[in-house]
This record gives structure tokens, sequence and C-alpha cells, in this order.
């Protein structure tokens, strides 16, 4: 009798916490704030954040000056999302150079379909070296042809964003 019990409260267990062996992007990152608008839902990704202080991505290179790597908020729009998982994404405003978002610890992605909505982010800008592999590969992930991605032959020195928090409007 005991030994079903155990299995029985087991198999309750695998079924509650869909026991299905994959594992998907944590939703526990993921919050809708609830709006009277039906059309302006607000979704939280990763930590939460407030809109405060948020500065235009034009900005952010005087903001840098000389610093190699500085904490801050930025709003754009998103102007392209990873499309095989949304684990990165591109914010641009005012005709700024597009600056690719990554998120901390791979621990929540962005939808597929977010391009043309507003993001505010919050995280760590850095300049650093993207390798040709990584560009080639990003260049994939956005559905270039194997032209452009072939066309690809030197590394980026550019701005990158590791993002601890979104908000999506």
């Amino acid at each position: 009798m005991k030994k079903i019990f155990v299995f029985g409260f087991a198999a309750i267990l695998f079924a509650a916490c869909g026991g299905s062996g994959s594992q998907a992007p944590a939703t526990d990152s993921l919050q809708v704030a609830p709006s009277t608008d039906s059309a302006a839902t607000v979704l939280y990704f990763g930590e939460q954040i407030t809109e405060d202080s948020a500065i235009a991505i034009n900005e952010l290179k005087t903001l840098m000056g000389n610093q190699k790597e500085v904490k801050v908020k930025l709003v754009g729009t998103i102007e392209g999302v990873c499309q095989k998982k949304g684990c990165w994404m591109e914010l641009t405003n005012d005709g700024a150079e597009p600056l690719r978002v990554t998120f901390k610890d791979y621990a929540f992605f962005m939808p597929k379909d977010a391009a043309g909505k507003t993001a505010i982010i919050e995280g760590i800008a850095k300049v650093e070296e993207t390798s040709v592999a990584d560009l080639q590969e990003y260049a994939k992930d956005a559905g270039k042809s194997k032209e452009e991605i072939a066309a690809i032959t030197e590394p980026k020195q550019e701005l990158a964003f590791e993002a601890s928090g979104v908000i999506l409007k």
C-alpha cells in the first residue's frame, strides 16, 4: 500500500511540473501588467524594472564617453528579433545604429513577433568586438540570404547590451 501511495504521489508531482522532459524558457520571468486599453498590454521580462530615467539609444555613445562598460536604462523601437528563439533583439530610434540586445544568463527571450514595438531595457552597455562567426550566426537567425551571410568576413567593433530586465509595449 505504501508503494502505491509513493508511486501515485510521484505521478501527480510529475504531471503538475509538466514532466515532458524538455525544458522551455522560464515563464516566471514573464509578467503581464493589466491595462485599461486592451491594445496596450505591457509585458515584463527578467528582473522587474521601471521606465524611470530611460534614455534614447542615440544618446548612449555620448553617455559612455571613453568608458568600455556602463549600467544604463534605454528606450527604443525593436527593429528585429531572433527568429529561432527570441534570444536577441535589435533596438533603434531616431536614426541610431541598431543596438544588439542579449539577455542576462540567457534567462528569458523576446516574442518573435515583437518587431515594431517599444522596449525599455535595463542592463549593461559595452563596447565589444563581435566575431565573424557570431555575426554570421546573427545574420542566419535574422533570415538573411546565403550571399549576405557569406559577405560577412570581418569582425565588428560595436556597442552591445546585456539586458537584465525588459518592458515591452
